[in-house]
């Protein structure tokens, strides 16, 4: 299977003036899905051309509708269904996934949500980035970690697979930061992770940091650290739909590397290697060291 990503037109609290105006820090919409370059077709229309594009390079036939620039459930209900039920409709589509902001799901949002779960497989992301209360307030998330806490918890008394969207690299995080980040996913059980590295575009608050000194993008050997650090915090039935973020060239300010993925990737892996560590390994750890306590 692989995913479609679908532009529902969907807008953003913190760009519309119900949170603010600005964004978050890092966030220019047109740098994050070719969808936001050009004028959008209809679903049904991206869909297809999704589905011919991806099924001739990957020579795969099932599709996941993924719902991914914008804030994917920020409209009235019956709005989202018409757009979810068209993407689900297709007869090569077996499942949907939907990308939102944890402030933006009201109980007849995921009420929709676990009704369309019972056609087909139905994933919710959230984007998270952090557990810490001060780096969202630093980024201009426009919520704090108590909001997210709450849409898992409703999410999950519907029985909807919860995916989340984490950045490692964050100013003013440590490690050790990080890793609470990783571990209270662990906590949760989360079901899904997507990893992005800090990376700046241009026309963003965060460029105009980065060109001032004032906020540093991690190089590639720390961001491979902390990648395999984070996944060994993370228990194997996780699954970690992503390593890391870019962005079109022409959009990108830095760092050069993230633009190079499969690089990225044979650099984690090599990494687990030279560690002799998978993911899990902390946690594997720790239970048995608790065992062994217990056997004392």
């Amino acid at each position: 299977m692989w995913k479609v990503s679908l532009d529902g037109g969907f807008g953003c609290p913190n760009r519309d003036g119900s949170l603010g105006t600005r964004g978050c820090v890092f966030c220019d919409p047109a740098s994050f899905s070719p969808s936001r370059r050009s004028v959008s077709a209809s679903i049904s229309a991206q869909l297809e051309e999704g589905i011919r594009r991806l099924g001739a390079r990957y020579r795969v036939d099932r599709f996941v509708a993924y719902f991914q620039p914008g804030t994917n459930t920020y409209a009235p209900v019956e709005q989202l269904r018409a757009l979810y039920e068209q993407a689900i409709a297709h007869p090569k589509v077996v499942g949907l996934a939907i990308g939102t902001r944890p402030d933006c799901v009201p109980d007849d949002v995921l009420d929709l949500l676990s009704e369309l779960a019972g056609q087909t497989w139905v994933s919710i992301e959230y984007g998270l980035q952090t557990i810490h209360d001060r780096t969202l307030d630093w980024m201009n998330r426009g919520h704090h970690y108590e909001a997210f806490l709450d849409a898992v918890q409703r999410s999950r008394r519907r029985g909807l697979k919860v995916g989340v969207h984490v950045i490692l690299g964050l100013p003013g995080e440590s490690r050790d930061d990080m890793l609470a980040t990783a571990r209270e996913l662990a906590r949760l059980e989360i079901d899904s992770v997507k990893l992005h590295n800090l990376y700046a575009v241009h026309n963003t608050p965060l460029a105009g940091m980065v060109a001032r000194g004032e906020v540093r993008l991690v190089e590639l050997d720390e961001y491979v650290g902390l990648v395999v650090d984070f996944l060994e915090q993370l228990p194997p039935s996780c699954v970690i739909d992503r390593l890391s973020g870019d962005a079109p060239p022409e959009y990108l300010v830095g760092p050069s590397w993230c633009l190079d993925k499969p690089a990225v990737r044979a650099a984690v892996e090599a990494e687990f290697q030279r560690r002799n560590a998978w993911q899990g390994r902390k946690i594997s750890l720790a239970a048995g060291l608790a065992r062994r306590i217990g056997v004392c």
